[in-house]
């Protein structure tokens, strides 16, 4: 089952057991103000889509208390872009997770970097990420949102990181990618969006990605939550 909330993630959060999910996987903000209002402008190889947003969109990284709860609320965690708030979660890891985006000739960071719970080794996932260039340009992901990973990057995660039957969070899904990931494998997730805009475009990239599954496919139960009225099992 997929459950779409359109609320803040923290007072979802703190509607749940400890422990209630099994691995958390968050793209948060990263508070360096790329929002997409000037981000597209700064690549000498292929133009990045210029999006117009919510100006304060990646204002600022998650305050301290998200952390505290994304921890109690998840036995394990993959959090991205820590590297910029480490101080923050506060511990160490053994085990971060690198995304190489072969981005070519640009200002962009060359990686993108995640911290991780789990204690094994560093791990590195390739795939071409840069404005119109995508690493699988026959199947290219139509991007809806400044901060979009591609599902090929949940997938991965998803792979590597959860068992059968894990019970998968995300607290900001964005553009819906890890939604996407979650139906191809299997997993059942519960998802949180807090802008309006965002929530219902990614609502219905999921819900269209969902009908065209091949039809031999059980479909995936999709729920579209817009307040915590909604009891979370």
């Amino acid at each position: 089952m997929i459950r779409l909330f359109n609320t803040d993630n923290l007072e979802f959060m703190r509607s749940v057991p400890d422990g209630f999910y099994d691995l958390a996987i968050c793209d948060v903000n990263y508070g360096i103000q790329q929002d997409g209002r000037n981000n597209h402008t700064r690549s000498s190889l292929a133009k990045s889509k210029d999006y117009r947003g919510n100006s304060k969109y990646d204002s600022e990284s998650p305050p301290i208390e998200y952390f505290g709860e994304i921890r109690r609320a998840s036995k394990n965690q993959i959090i991205w872009g820590a590297n910029h708030f480490i101080s923050k979660i506060p511990f160490d890891s053994s085990c971060w997770v690198v995304w190489d985006k072969d981005n070519g000739e640009n200002d962009f960071a060359d990686c993108e970097l995640a911290w991780t719970s789990f204690h094994t080794a560093v791990r590195k996932f390739k795939w071409r990420w840069q404005g119109m260039l995508q690493e699988d340009m026959k199947n290219k992901q139509e991007r809806i949102h400044p901060n979009e990973k591609p599902v090929a990057l949940y997938k991965w995660l998803l792979k590597n990181y959860a068992k059968e039957g894990d019970k998968i969070f995300d607290s900001h899904f964005g553009s819906g990618s890890h939604g996407i990931a979650c139906i191809d494998m299997g997993f059942s997730l519960d998802a949180c969006e807090l802008d309006k805009d965002y929530f219902d475009a990614s609502v219905n990239r999921i819900q269209n990605h969902a009908k065209q599954l091949d039809a031999f496919r059980q479909q995936p139960e999709i729920k579209v939550i817009r307040n915590l009225d909604t009891h979370v099992e």
